[in-house]
């Protein structure tokens, strides 16, 4: 199989745009099709058991990644089991805790793709040189280096998601609307980065308003793509970014620094709101955003209204203002004062 010179920019996009796929195929369907089911399943035990088939996908987000990754670069099928393989040991998300093996949470997303990157080169490096060995040579030489490379860095790298907590942390004492702004901007982004929102909301243990505020971030930031995506993609674009799949423009916001202009201007916009309409919020349901209407949820059975006028300032927030907001700022920042083009939203493709 013939190696395609890449450049560095061709390479880094690859890795993005596989690892932002797998993030986004392995956690969606969980999150939405996950919270329906639970919703649902006092009516009929099917629900409940549709939500226990659902709720797994999650932990094949570091096998989803490496397979894509693989894919991007158009990776033979030994290769891309081994990137596969090589990428849930370097996740983390596999333990062995009193003698059995435990599968946690997503791991770290962000040592995931570092590792594959590794991975990738070992393997771009070694293909047509072990001949009829290569199904078993293969496997063995990538596990040990790359694999052993991303269990030797994996405590050094969750030290970036410990630290993004940290600072998450000190915006607490603050002010409650100071407070809520802060939250919302750093969230606005944390969403689109390869950290995890969720793992930084129950780390810090936000509640109350600032998770309410961490909520309303995410969902400004779904809104500022929405925004950004519709009117140059087709309506599966937007309509991913509404379902949740942020991270699927991963790759544009770290080529183009530019769009942490519009993402942190709603994200403050969004941030008052949540102070002015007192939004709640769990742990648990902090960074998930409307992804599943987990925050809405959430919000719905903190607040001492009646039914109806919850359900009404939640969809006026979460919604309405939010999207009004996002749509003045587009048009401030592309008509207006010509700062950066749409075109910018349009998924990367490597």
């Amino acid at each position: 199989m013939h190696t395609q010179s890449l450049s560095p920019r061709q390479f880094m996009m690859k890795i993005l745009n596989g690892s932002s796929a797998g993030i986004v195929i392995g956690l969606v369907p969980p999150a939405i099709a996950g919270e329906l089911f639970r919703a649902l399943a006092p009516l009929s035990p099917l629900f409940a058991a549709l939500y226990h088939v659902v709720l797994p996908i999650q932990f094949s987000v570091p096998a989803l990644i490496g397979t894509l990754v693989g894919l991007q670069f158009h990776c033979s099928a030994p290769e891309v089991a081994t990137l596969a393989f090589v990428s849930v040991i370097a996740s983390g998300n596999v333990t062995l805790q009193n003698g059995a093996w435990l599968i946690t949470g997503i791991g770290d997303v962000i040592n995931v793709m570092l590792i594959s990157a590794l991975a990738i080169i070992l393997v771009r490096a070694l293909r047509g040189k072990l001949g009829s060995l290569t199904i078993i040579a293969l496997p063995v030489i990538v596990a040990v280096v790359a694999g052993g490379v991303g269990s030797f860095s994996l405590p050094y790298v969750k030290m970036i998601t410990f630290f993004v907590g940290r600072v998450i942390a000190t915006f607490i004492a603050l002010q409650p609307l100071l407070m809520s702004i802060l939250l919302s901007m750093s969230f606005s982004l944390i969403i689109i980065s390869p950290v995890s929102s969720v793992a930084v909301g129950i780390a810090v243990g936000l509640t109350g308003l600032a998770s309410g505020a961490a909520n309303i971030g995410v969902s400004s930031c779904a809104m500022t793509l929405i925004v950004g995506t519709m009117r140059v993609n087709k309506i599966g674009v937007p309509l991913a970014m509404f379902a949740g799949a942020m991270k699927m423009l991963m790759p544009n916001w770290i080529r183009y620094p530019i769009l942490n202009i519009p993402l942190l201007l709603n994200g403050l916009v969004c941030g008052v709101l949540a102070w002015l309409f007192n939004l709640q919020g769990t742990p648990a349901s902090a960074g998930f955003g409307f992804i599943g209407l987990v925050g809405p949820i959430n919000a719905y059975r903190l607040m001492a209204y009646t039914p109806m006028v919850r359900a009404g300032i939640l969809f006026l927030v979460y919604f309405v203002l939010s999207f009004l907001a996002a749509y003045l700022i587009d048009f401030i920042l592309v008509d207006r004062l010509k700062l950066y083009r749409r075109e910018l939203f349009i998924p990367e493709q490597g």
